[in-house]
């Protein structure tokens, strides 16, 4: 329902290749995002791949405790990733032209240029609808994922950041997580005015403790590949005074779990380490309430929602100065970088954290509480309802 203070509602499709149940920063800024607009009387249509053979179709789904109807494209399995499913490039197409001519959607937004994003940017622009574009992927994060020869792998990346300047190009709007991932694909496409959106986040859902620590405790979460680079901090443990009795968990799962207990294990550490393999999210938040450091080693993060997470639950940070994570540690103030793969240099931050004095460490925490305040998830739905309309995004 319209009123003069609000529009009338949008009918807004969102195209994701990764969605709920994967767990994944995409994944949940899509959900987050559908749930929001969903909450300010948006008419909300997710597209996504289907969760296994045979659940195709389209459903009304629960998402972040919100209503809305999620069209599943039938999927096969990627099998070189532990959970990925991709939707056959050459059916996407013609699921898009009927899902268009069903749902007839004011503007279409899509999560990436692979194989579901870029069915509905081709189809979309025939019919003159609206296209918003969010950039979450750099081709060189899927190499893991490719099988190619090392030789071939500088041509894959060349030839995948051409690829989504192909599908960008339709979109009215692009925009990405942080303005060092704006700078970076405007730099590797021909695409210019990148608007960089947080992914938000409602920081009140997670809970800060500000209490003295009785253990020293860091805690890592997001997916356990060979991109968040854990053995890195896996390494620093070792080179930690053993006077502070350093634990670490590691919250998520994936294809290097097995590698890294084992890694965890040749280190002489494995009984201060542990994976707590996939977790509901009110365990994810307790998991980071009762952490002392956030610690973070990955050199592919276009923002980083865990970083947040543990922002918004009063965590330092310890993150790699890499892509978007110095934009969310001030040094000194919230925490500190060190230089990626630097298992020395950060094995002597966390003994500088933890040796803070009660004050000191205090003031770390609260200094994450108040930087996180600017990635509130409020903001980042006007942005996008003002760029679904034509309009342009308050400062």
């Amino acid at each position: 329902m319209s009123t003069p203070d609000r529009p009338a509602p949008l009918r807004i499709l969102i195209g994701c290749d990764t969605f709920l149940p994967d767990v994944n920063g995409a994944a949940r800024f899509a959900e987050r995002l559908a749930a929001g607009l969903v909450r300010r009387g948006e008419d909300v249509h997710v597209v996504a791949p289907a969760t296994r053979r045979g659940r195709d179709g389209s459903f009304v789904e629960t998402i972040e405790g919100e209503q809305m109807t999620l069209h599943r494209w039938a999927s096969w399995r990627w099998y070189p990733h532990d959970w990925l499913r991709f939707v056959l490039p050459w059916r996407a197409r013609g699921y898009a032209r009927k899902l268009l001519d069903t749902v007839q959607p004011d503007v279409i937004h899509i999560q990436s240029h692979i194989v579901v994003g870029r069915a509905l940017a081709k189809e979309g622009a025939k019919r003159g609808i609206r296209i918003v574009a969010t950039n979450h992927v750099m081709p060189e994060n899927v190499l893991d994922f490719t099988l190619l020869p090392e030789r071939l792998k500088r041509v894959f990346v060349r030839w995948g950041w051409r690829d989504a300047d192909r599908v960008l190009k339709r979109a009215a709007e692009v925009t990405t997580p942080t303005r060092r991932a704006a700078d970076f694909l405007e730099r590797n496409t021909h695409r210019r005015g990148v608007l960089p959106v947080s992914c938000g986040l409602r920081a009140s859902d997670y809970t800060a403790d500000l209490t003295p620590r009785r253990e020293n405790r860091l805690v890592f979460v997001g997916r356990v590949t060979l991109e968040k680079e854990i053995d890195v901090i896996l390494r620093a443990i070792p080179r930690v005074d053993p006077a502070l009795n350093v634990s670490f968990t590691v919250v998520g799962d994936g294809d290097q779990r097995k590698q890294l207990e084992k890694l965890a294990t040749e280190l002489g550490i494995r009984e201060r380490v542990r994976f707590t393999g996939r977790v509901t999210d009110a365990e994810l938040r307790a998991e980071l309430t009762q952490a002392s450091i956030f610690v973070i080693a990955s050199i592919a993060e276009l923002q980083s929602i865990a970083t947040m997470e543990a922002m918004a639950s009063g965590l330092p940070i310890l993150a790699a100065d890499a892509m978007a994570l110095p934009h969310l540690v001030h040094e000194g103030e919230n925490g500190y970088l060190f230089q990626p793969g630097y298992d020395r240099e950060l094995a002597e931050r966390i003994e500088h954290v933890l040796r803070l004095s009660a004050p000191e460490f205090q003031a770390m925490q609260r200094a994450s509480l108040e930087a996180v305040q600017v990635h509130d998830i409020d903001r980042t739905l006007d942005t996008f309802e003002a760029l679904y309309r034509g309009e342009t995004p308050a400062s």
